[in-house]
This record gives structure tokens, C-alpha cells and sequence, in this order.
């Protein structure tokens, strides 16, 4: 069965209830993890999942919440004698300062270092950047301070799709991207260069997205009601907050 695991759910300010927003999702035969701003190392064995076991990272952009603690989750797998390659997606843009990061570290002179296979994704609309005989993952530019994507998964035998938009002002891409999906996870920061909990129901909305789930919200979510309100003025279907460590199914109708 297919599952999405929320690992963190705050904006760049996390708090102890709230970490970084970042995601797994787990298939058969592929573990994909989200981002890698905090080290996911102790939330993935929190949720029953080895940290040696995933076999891709998408990276949305390079700001320090998305991506400052992947030098120490590599560092860290290697070191628990990962021996299986990994393979890391994300633009050009973030591709290079991933690899200028890693050289500060020396991570070329790691002796018995796993292959690590990085790919860089195309800044266009729509673009694969994995497909196999189960899953199909896309991604397109959004609006943000610096090149970012946002990204859908479709799982082909289960007919079942979810979207994240990354941080991102409102943007057409986002609807393109999203549409007709099973889950849609959108932020809102609500602060410049982000959504606001109403837009990002707007775009659920345009995109005739089944269900919503918020997320890289203020990690003080004392207003958390208010957001859920705020969206649904703007949006008729389900809407929830996604948390720390809630799993979402993605399970075939019946």
C-alpha cells in the first residue's frame, strides 16, 4: 500500500511539536523523501522506516529549511554502511549548490562512499523526472525567491495522485500540476514569496483537487482552526492541517 508520511509540517521556524516541512513516500520497492532540511534520520525510524532503505530525494529548492541537513543525512547513511546507490532530483539551480555544499565537506574522499546519482531536472512545465512500471513523478517551476518546483505523483495500478506545491507565491502552475488530484498539499506561510491559507484553497479549487492538506504553516498553529476556515471559504472540498507524523493512504478504490 501506498503512504505518505508528514516527517515535519512547520515553516522555516520550527518549533518542538513542528519540524521543517518535509515528507516520505513510500511504494513498493522505493522509499522517496522530500526535502532534507532537519537530518530525517530519527523521524524516519520514529515511523518504522530505516533511513538506509530510501532510494530517492526530491529537492524543491535550496533555502536552508529544504536542504541544509542533507550533508549529514548522507554523512549519516554512510557511516551506517549504506551500500545501495541514492539518487537525488532537483534543478540546476539547486543541483550545483548541493554538489558546492558536499564539496566543502569532502564528501569525493569518503572512503566506501555509496553511489550517489544526481539528477538534474529540466525548469519547464510538466517535466518526468522519474517513471517506472508504478509511479510517474512531475515537476514544474513555481513562484518563489529563487528557481523552485513543485511536484505530483501519480501511482499508475492504484489511480491515485497527490500534488505539493513547495513554497510558492499563487501560480497557474501549481493548478496545471494538481489537477484532478486525490490530495493536494499546499503551504501557507502567508508571508511574501508564499500562500496564504485562502489562496492556497483557491488554487485546490481551480485545480479540482479531491481533498487539501496545509502545511508549511507558522509552527505555532494557535490560529490553526482559522486556517482551516479560511481555505474552506474558498475551497468546498476536505480540508486538514497536516501534522508531524500523520500518514496518509493512498489506497486504490474498491
Amino acid at each position: 500500500m501506498a503512504k505518505l508520511i508528514v516527517l515535519g509540517s512547520s515553516n522555516a521556524i520550527p518549533t518542538q511539536g513542528h519540524e521543517n516541512t518535509h515528507f516520505v513516500f513510500r511504494i513498493p520497492g522505493r522509499i522517496i523523501l522530500v526535502d532534507c532540511g532537519p537530518n530525517p534520520i530519527v523521524r524516519l525510524e520514529q515511523v518504522s522506516i530505516d533511513p538506509c532503505q530510501v532510494t530517492d530525494i526530491f529537492l524543491t529548492h535550496f533555502h536552508p529549511d529544504h536542504t541544509a541537513s542533507l550533508p549529514l543525512f548522507l554523512m549519516d547513511l554512510w557511516l551506517m554502511k549504506r551500500k545501495q546507490s541514492l539518487t537525488i532530483y532537483g534543478l540546476d539551480y539547486t543541483i550545483d549548490r548541493v554538489e558546492a555544499m558536499m564539496d566543502l565537506y569532502g564528501w569525493r574522499e569518503w572512503s566506501g562512499l555509496f553511489e550517489i546519482k544526481l539528477v538534474r531536472i529540466p525548469s519547464a512545465k510538466k517535466i518526468i523526472a522519474l517513471e517506472d512500471d508504478s509511479l510517474r513523478v512531475s515537476a514544474s517551476p513555481v513562484k518563489h525567491f529563487i528557481p523552485n518546483i513543485c511536484l505530483r505523483f501519480d501511482l499508475k495500478q492504484e489511480k491515485k495522485s497527490f500534488a505539493y506545491s513547495s513554497d510558492t507565491e499563487p501560480c497557474q502552475a501549481v493548478v496545471e500540476i494538481s489537477r484532478d488530484v486525490d490530495i493536494l498539499i499546499h503551504e501557507c506561510a502567508n508571508t511574501p514569496g508564499h500562500s496564504s491559507a485562502a489562496q492556497a484553497g483557491e488554487i485546490a479549487q481551480k485545480a479540482g483537487a479531491r481533498s487539501l492538506y496545509l502545511i508549511h504553516y507558522p509552527g505555532n498553529i494557535s490560529n490553526g482552526e482559522d486556517m482551516l476556515v479560511k481555505a474552506s471559504q474558498t475551497y468546498p472540498g476536505p480540508v486538514k492541517l497536516a501534522l508531524d507524523f500523520m500518514e496518509i493512504a493512498l489506497e486504490a478504490d474498491l
